[in-house]
Parts: structure tokens; C-alpha cells; sequence
């Protein structure tokens, strides 16, 4: 069988099944409204894995799903060396949003990547720690530091509601997630004007490290009907 993870509940879910759908292929959840379990009509031999979006990523990893959808942002941060463990098949058009970094509105002189180096040095040497950036993308966030030159800071983990930690007290800035910008404005941030980090979306992605063998003969159907190229893996 070939196996393909996709998100287990909301808009997410939704608009995967709205997806494949379009292109003939009917995903659908069987059992329970909370049993994470489904079915896919269409094409022959394909098992649906519902799993949490953060989950795919691994399972893919691990070879134990052929195919996942997800969010790009989440794949290049959890996954070491990402192109070398999956294919990215096709990007799915929904699911958009910026990963960025964002300061206290308040920092008049801080607008740029530079300028956030600087007020992290005169951070240090005026309280003698450096300068708390909160996300919970720290792979990403760290790669883009190192590339712009900023040393003197450290990450604090943030699993959710990163945009309040400024207000609390627990950082000084953010690394965040934001489609609309509406939250960082309502707590006071403004997003630094080269702040970009990555522009995710819902992508499909195959494994590199799953067991292929018996499962060319539905990826080249599925791929027929999804309209793309079938990755080829030994």
C-alpha cells in the first residue's frame, strides 16, 4: 500500500480533501468524528494516514508514510539536510504564511536585520544577558541569524501564543509564524522590514527513505491523477 499522511482535523484537513478532490481522488474520514482514521477512493492501492500537521514530518523522515502533506515551514525546520530525506512533489496553494522576525514596535531604530545585530550587542553589555528571541522554529531561525551575522542572542522555546512573550517579559523579540500580521500589531510588534525567513504553504512531499518496492504501481496512478511527476526511488 502506499501510504499518504495528511493533516487529522481543521482547515488543513479540509482543504487537503478539497485538493486531492478537485483532481478525482476522494479523501475522506471513516469511524468517529475524533477516530483518526480514513479512506481514499480513486485510486487503488492507497492507505490514508491522518496524523497532526508537526507529525509528518517525522513520519516521512522515518519512511513510515511514502507521501505527506504539510506546511513547508515545518519540514525545513524539523528535518536536518530536508531535500536530502524528501521530494517536494507539488506546493498545494493554501495554507500560506510568513515565518518572520518581529520587535517591539517602541524600537524606532531598529527596522532591519543590521539594526537588530546592533541593538543585541548594546542589549549585552547593558544587562549582561543577551537578547531573547522566542519561537519555536529554531532551526530556521538560527540558520537566518547565522547568515545575516547576528551573534549575541539566544532562543526561547515557544510552543504557542509567541506573540505575548514581549508583553511578559520573556523575550525581547519573536520568531513567528503570521498570514495577516493582525496579532503582532495587536501586542505591539512590527515585523523587521528583511524579517522574511520563509514563505510556507501546504506542500506534498515523498520519502526518500520509504519502502518504494511495492508501491510504484499506485504512486504512478495517483500521479497521473494529481496531474505530476511520480518521484523514482530505488
Amino acid at each position: 500500500m502506499l501510504k499518504i499522511g495528511v493533516p487529522s482535523k481543521g482547515r488543513l484537513m479540509e482543504k487537503t480533501f478539497d485538493w486531492f478532490g478537485a483532481r478525482g481522488v476522494t479523501m475522506r474520514q471513516t469511524g468517529a468524528e475524533r477516530e483518526y482514521s480514513g479512506a481514499v477512493d480513486g485510486v487503488d492501492g492507497v492507505e490514508l494516514v491522518l496524523l497532526s500537521a508537526g507529525e509528518i514530518p517525522r513520519e516521512l523522515s522515518a519512511g513510515r508514510i511514502h507521501l505527506g502533506v504539510t506546511g513547508s515551514d515545518l519540514v525545513r525546520d524539523k528535518l536536518a539536510d530536508w531535500d536530502a530525506q524528501v521530494v517536494e512533489l507539488a506546493p498545494l496553494g493554501f495554507g500560506h504564511a510568513d515565518l518572520i522576525i518581529a520587535v517591539p514596535a517602541v524600537w524606532i531604530d531598529v527596522d532591519t536585520i543590521d539594526d537588530l545585530d546592533a541593538a543585541a550587542a548594546a542589549f549585552r553589555a547593558a544587562h549582561g544577558f543577551r537578547l531573547r528571541i522566542a519561537t519555536k522554529y529554531h532551526r530556521l531561525v538560527r540558520e537566518f541569524l547565522t547568515e545575516n551575522g547576528v551573534a549575541d542572542y539566544q532562543l526561547v522555546d515557544s510552543q504557542g501564543a509567541t506573540e505575548g512573550t514581549v508583553k511578559n517579559l520573556t523575550a525581547e523579540a519573536v520568531a513567528d509564524i503570521t498570514s495577516s500580521g493582525e496579532t503582532l500589531r495587536a501586542n505591539h510588534l512590527k515585523i523587521l522590514s528583511d524579517g522574511l525567513i520563509h514563505q510556507s504553504q501546504a506542500t506534498l512531499y515523498a520519502a526518500r527513505n520509504a519502502d518504494w518496492a511495492q508501491a510504484q504501481g499506485a504512486m504512478q496512478a495517483l500521479a497521473a491523477r494529481l496531474g505530476i511527476v511520480a518521484p523514482l526511488f530505488a
